[in-house]
């Protein structure tokens, strides 16, 4: 039997759904034809804002539901009836390290339920987010998907780790079709810009913006894989469609970015002569090194990256930019 799902007349849930990610999600499931898309966000880092081009372009396709993937029946609810379930709901890095607690029952627990539900009302596939973290500091680059996760020391690692597990358990016991992303680093439009927990490039921009220069965590030497927030969507998209089931795959651009050389690209992208400075190195995730081996996704999804660094670093702040010309207020 076939793994692979239509997109096409297709009913699907997102949760995350108002994120960066899921928020491109839905763009391009609405663009792909999908019958209904129900968004399942507690917009505590969504926002409904994210969501304004799929509504105008699918009004009638998208339903947003303001609620938390901790709630077991609203969860099954709204999992009845759905062809695909993109899993992109979750806690930030930073924010698992200081409340351990909440990142297990949103994580781990929080994704038996979405698997629970999926299982049990015959859903035909789900795509679920996980992370570069559960490689911790790699022993091999560029990465493959065959590399250990014992080298993570992160909850929020520990957590992807153990919901790839739980994919696995679920095909094994239900026979539930799924696959599973493991992003690099994200960026683009819609970034949190507003939480606490909030990207690094959106911090730079900020001091860039007020003549100040961009702080670098570290010594500016550690390197990156970044990965624009719509080729990752396009990635979800196309691992629905594939016929793979409970594989897991790196989306990443496979090209390795020191912190310095990405303060000096969007030094460049905003038209700044500023010079970096430097600041002592975080205490979470302080990994190194990061750089993927995309083959696998190249050849069992058809996909690569197509944005590259500074078409999407000029994008970046063209969104920014016009986002601080909104002038809107951080929600309550």
């Amino acid at each position: 039997m076939s793994a692979a799902v239509e997109l096409a007349s297709s009913r699907v849930l997102v949760t995350g759904g108002a994120g960066t990610i899921g928020s491109h999600v839905v763009d391009q499931l609405v663009d792909a034809g999908a019958a209904e898309v129900v968004v399942l966000d507690n917009l505590v880092r969504g926002r409904l804002a994210n969501l304004d081009r799929a509504l105008r372009r699918g009004g009638d396709v998208v339903r947003v539901v303001e609620g938390d993937i901790r709630d077991v029946a609203l969860v099954h609810e709204l999992t009845r009836g759905r062809d695909l379930v993109f899993h992109l709901a979750a806690l930030r890095i930073t924010q698992c390290a200081e409340q351990p607690r909440l990142a297990l029952e949103s994580l781990v627990d929080g994704t038996f339920t979405v698997l629970e539900a999926a299982a049990e009302h015959g859903v035909a596939k789900v795509v679920a987010s996980s992370s570069a973290s559960v490689y911790g500091l790699a022993e091999e680059f560029p990465t493959t998907e065959r590399h250990h996760p014992y080298n993570n020391d992160t909850f929020y690692g520990a957590a992807k780790a153990f919901n790839e597990g739980m994919l696995r358990s679920f095909k094994a016991m239900y026979d539930l079709d799924s696959v599973a992303l493991r992003y690099f680093n994200v960026y683009g439009p819609r970034m949190d810009v507003w939480g606490v927990y909030t990207e690094v490039l959106i911090r730079w921009m900020e001091r860039i913006d007020a003549g100040e220069p961009p702080l670098i965590l570290g010594d500016g030497l550690q390197t990156m894989d970044f990965v624009h927030v719509e080729d990752i969507a396009r990635a979800n998209l196309l691992a629905a469609q594939a016929d793979v089931t409970d594989t897991v795959f790196n989306i990443a651009s496979g090209t390795e970015t020191s912190l310095r050389e990405l303060a000096d690209r969007l030094l460049a992208a905003m038209g700044s002569d500023l010079a970096p400075v430097h600041g002592e190195a975080r205490k979470v995730n302080a990994v190194t090194r990061r750089l993927a081996d995309v083959s696998a996704a190249r050849e069992q999804l058809g996909w690569t990256a197509r944005i590259g660094l500074d078409e999407g670093l000029r994008g970046l702040v063209e969104w920014w930019r016009a986002e601080q010309r909104l002038g809107q207020e951080a929600p309550a």
